[in-house]
């Protein structure tokens, strides 16, 4: 079974790195995975829940709490706890790859990109779904995400298991670190 998810994992990759290669994403995707990159997104993100709630540091606290916790537990757990080697580092696997970005010294899975931007993306739709159409809003978050974390795969930096799995994490985080929030607000209004 394991060998069989292996393969599988390779053959998706081949098929993301190299079955899919074109000039625009080749300029494009580099873009997309780097951090830098996102700046004015968020600061428009803060703009508009600042406009619509002037308690925007409620967003700002579990935004910062979601990195942490999808960060730490990706990178500080599950990456050193399974070992793997990223795509542009496995030795007889390497040298087919088409590496676009640094490869990086760190292990492959889980894909910290994947379970930060999941992570993000998931506490964003609770957050503004009280102010914009949840069907639109969930839309645009989750192709956000799947664009940064499918990023991660073209340029030959993760496995798609590594995307998907990173992805989860993020996503099971954020709805946990989301749904506290709420339990803390109702008990707290309960209360009161």
């Amino acid at each position: 079974m394991i060998d069989w998810l292996l393969h599988t994992d390779e053959v998706l990759f081949r098929w993301i790195n190299i079955g899919l290669a074109n000039p625009v994403f080749d300029f494009i995707l580099p873009y997309f995975r780097n951090k830098y990159f996102w700046i004015p997104f968020y600061v428009i993100l803060i703009f508009v829940a600042f406009i619509k709630d002037r308690k925007v540091w409620i967003l700002l606290i579990l935004a910062a709490l979601v990195i942490l916790l999808t960060d730490t537990l990706s990178a500080q757990v599950v990456k050193p706890l399974f070992g793997r080697l990223r795509p542009c580092n496995e030795p007889g696997f390497k040298d087919s790859v088409r590496l676009l970005v640094d490869c990086g010294s760190g292990f492959s899975f889980i894909s910290s990109h994947a379970s930060n931007h999941f992570g993000l993306a998931i506490l964003f739709i609770q957050y503004f779904r009280k102010w914009f159409p949840f069907k639109w809003l969930t839309f645009g978050f989750v192709i956000w995400a799947f664009t940064i974390a499918f990023s991660q795969i073209y340029v030959g930096v993760h496995y798609p298991f590594d995307v998907i799995c990173g992805a989860l994490l993020g996503m099971g985080l954020a709805y946990l670190v989301w749904l506290s929030y709420s339990i803390i607000i109702a008990a707290f209004f309960k209360s009161s």
